[in-house]
This record gives C-alpha cells, sequence and structure tokens, in this order.
C-alpha cells in the first residue's frame, strides 16, 4: 500500500536542498536518509533521500542526484509516498490509516445516519472527512476530538457529535475544494495523519493514499 508521506516545497539554498510539508507522524521512519519514495507526478522519480536536517523548524531534504537550486525548484509540489504494510497499524490506538477510515459509515451519537466517508482530506490545520450522504450531496466534517466521538472499525462506523449547522447544509462542497485548491488524499489520517507544515502558506491535498496517520485534532 502507498502513502503520501510528504510535499516538496521550496529550494533551500543553492546546495539542491528543499523545505519538506510533512504528511506523516514517522518522519524519522519514512523520511530518513537513504529512503526510496516514489512520487507524483511519477516522472519526477523515485527519489532516495540524501540528506535531512530540521533549519528554523522546517525539514529540510536533499536528494540523490539534486545538486543545485535549479533541479531542487523543478521538484516542488511534488508528493513522496512510501510503500507500508497494509497490516502495519499506527502505535497510537487515537491514530487511524486513510484504508481503515475509508467507506466507515458516518452516525450521530443518537443513531442517526450522515453518510458514509468517500474521502479523507489533509489540511495543514486538520484533517477532514469527506461524507456522502444519502441524497449524493457531500459534507466535510472536521477529524477533531470535539466532533468525533468515536471511531469503531468493528462496527465499520464513526460517530459524530455535530454542532449547529454542520450537517445540516447540504450544499455540495465543489466550489469549496476548488478554492482550496487540488487535493491530496492521505492515509493516515494520514489520520490525521498530522501535517506539518513545513512552509506557511503552502497547502494541497493529494492522489491515491496518502500521508501516514490521522487522528483527532483540537477544534479551531
Amino acid at each position: 500500500m502507498q502513502l503520501v508521506v510528504a510535499r516538496i516545497g521550496r529550494a533551500h539554498g543553492i546546495k539542491g536542498e528543499v523545505t519538506v510539508e510533512v504528511r506523516t507522524d514517522e518522519p524519522e521512519l519514512r523520511l530518513a536518509p537513504g529512503a526510496v519514495l516514489a512520487t507524483d507526478p511519477a516522472s519526477a522519480g523515485p527519489l532516495t533521500i540524501a540528506t535531512g536536517r530540521v533549519h528554523s523548524g522546517r525539514l529540510l531534504l536533499r536528494f540523490d542526484g539534486v545538486t543545485g537550486r535549479d533541479g531542487a525548484e523543478a521538484l516542488r509540489n511534488t508528493l513522496l509516498i512510501a510503500d507500508v504494510d497494509p497490516d502495519e497499524l499506527p502505535e497510537d490506538e487515537d491514530e487511524f490509516y486513510d484504508h481503515q477510515l475509508m467507506d466507515l459509515d458516518v452516525v450521530t451519537e443518537d443513531g442517526t445516519e450522515v453518510g458514509r466517508i468517500t474521502e479523507i482530506s489533509h489540511l495543514p490545520s486538520q484533517d477532514l472527512f469527506i461524507v456522502e450522504r444519502p441524497d449524493g450531496t457531500e459534507v466535510m466534517i472536521p477529524f477533531v476530538a470535539e466532533i468525533v466521538a468515536e471511531i469503531d472499525l468493528e462496527e465499520q462506523r464513526a460517530v459524530i457529535t455535530p454542532p449547529p449547522g454542520l450537517i445540516d447544509d447540504r450544499a455540495e462542497i465543489a466550489s469549496a475544494r476548488d478554492a482550496a485548491g487540488p487535493a491530496e488524499s492521505g492515509d493516515s489520517a494520514a489520520p490525521a495523519e498530522s501535517a506539518e507544515s513545513a512552509e506557511s502558506g503552502e497547502s494541497g491535498e493529494g492522489p491515491d493514499g496518502s500521508g501516514d496517520p490521522a487522528k483527532p485534532g483540537d477544534a479551531s
């Protein structure tokens, strides 16, 4: 199974380093020197991490064969994708990979059906469940502890306590997605997967399976 673990940002300096927006809770494992990562677009990779370091709170990576600023800048917005054992589970019981959350039924605490999770959107601030309602419309539900009360994988359901207006507005979300830019689906929720923004103001969402584990965040 493939998970998006990072997105490449700007070139840093003149020696081929790039800033990285981390999409995994395990960067020391997924983004370690020597790691070989697939890419989206595929034409940019595969990429082998040569060095990694933290500078001013940002993760900087350099890849084998990328030695100058032009080569680094050409990789901007490329997604980095790791192969992960589908049976591997996050260490934290409150974290989930995207494939665990996909297709869960979403219900309120009183059992009212809301819909089915069809996508997990990983934003810099939090993760979102994209839920298809019975009438075909979609609603975005923040994956935060104040709203998502329970994830029951055995029963294949997510129990939510929605604030007023969250699921009452049935407007389709296509325009909201367009305004936010291309979406990157993540696997682990990429949970949230907690997303650590390596570069202020850069966002985007990705392809097939992504991220690392997702977990409920704090409501902002």
